[in-house]
């Protein structure tokens, strides 16, 4: 009588790791497929006709792009994903939009006065600018622009105080938005810190900003969002729909050689370029 019961036992349980088998099987499949090359991001074109929509009603958009590329041969340009969208705004809005490469400006690194042992002295009147070519608007103040006569970062500034838009476009590079852009935001401190610290009025208020990124395979979103915090830090009006990344693959680890080729022909095709 022990048999019988031995061998039904002895069945079911065999049954029963077949089974778990077969539905560990699926979920790695269906993990492969999200972190596959097929789980790429969709509907750049809608959202670029829409950013276009929203800046074509503006008076004056500045266009900031934030990203390089060394070219070897003069003859075959290649062209960061991110400056491609900047620059084709930049046509389609035609006299509404300025643009200008960041990477190609000598912006020298931000030099951290607000944290000085004798206290935050980040935009104060004394390191006010004092270049009417240079400062029109007299609310550039900046140390690093006085103590480096070749800083190019009032080109920036210039044109920004005359916008009611502005868009940075960056790649993301580890994680993050690459280092033109930082060191970029990171000079722009004393914007912030005029009406944050200084108790003065916001000098930016009602300009409206944006941030398009584009990446691989790591962290783009989570970028997106931190800048539109650190815009609303400083006291610009974020608009959320001029907030938004494109990246090739949700796979962290797809390092590939195959993977970063085809992401240029998917960038181009999704926006409609």
């Amino acid at each position: 009588m022990c048999y019988p019961e031995l061998g039904r036992d002895f069945l079911f349980k065999e049954v029963f790791i077949i089974m778990s088998n077969i539905i560990q099987e699926e979920i790695q499949k269906i993990r492969k497929m999200m972190l596959s090359e097929n789980m790429v991001q969709e509907g750049g074109e809608k959202k670029l006709k829409q950013t276009l929509d929203i800046l074509k009603k503006k008076k004056k958009v500045l266009l900031l792009s934030c990203s390089n590329r060394y070219n070897w041969d003069e003859k075959n340009i290649d062209v960061p994903k991110s400056k491609i969208l900047a620059m084709y705004l930049n046509e389609e809005l035609g006299d509404k939009s300025v643009f200008i490469d960041v990477s190609e400006l000598k912006i020298f690194p931000c030099e951290g006065n607000v944290s000085r042992e004798e206290g935050n002295s980040c935009g104060i009147l004394k390191s006010l600018l004092k270049d009417d070519k240079k400062n029109p608007s007299g609310y550039h103040r900046c140390w690093a622009s006085l103590n480096n006569k070749t800083d190019e970062l009032w080109k920036i500034s210039k044109e920004l105080f005359e916008a009611d838009a502005v868009v940075f476009f960056s790649s993301v590079r580890w994680g993050q938005a690459n280092m033109f852009y930082q060191n970029l935001i990171e000079r722009l401190t004393w914007i912030e810190n005029r009406h944050a610290t200084l108790g003065e009025k916001n000098i930016v208020e009602g300009i409206e900003t944006g941030f398009i990124c584009v990446g691989q395979n790591w962290n783009g979103e989570d970028v997106t969002k931190t800048q539109m915090k650190v815009h609303e830090f400083y006291g610009f009006e974020p608009n959320k729909k001029l907030y938004w990344n494109w990246q090739y693959t949700t796979d962290v680890y797809d390092e590939s050689k195959s993977s970063y080729k085809k992401s240029h022909k998917k960038f181009i095709d999704d926006m409609g370029l």
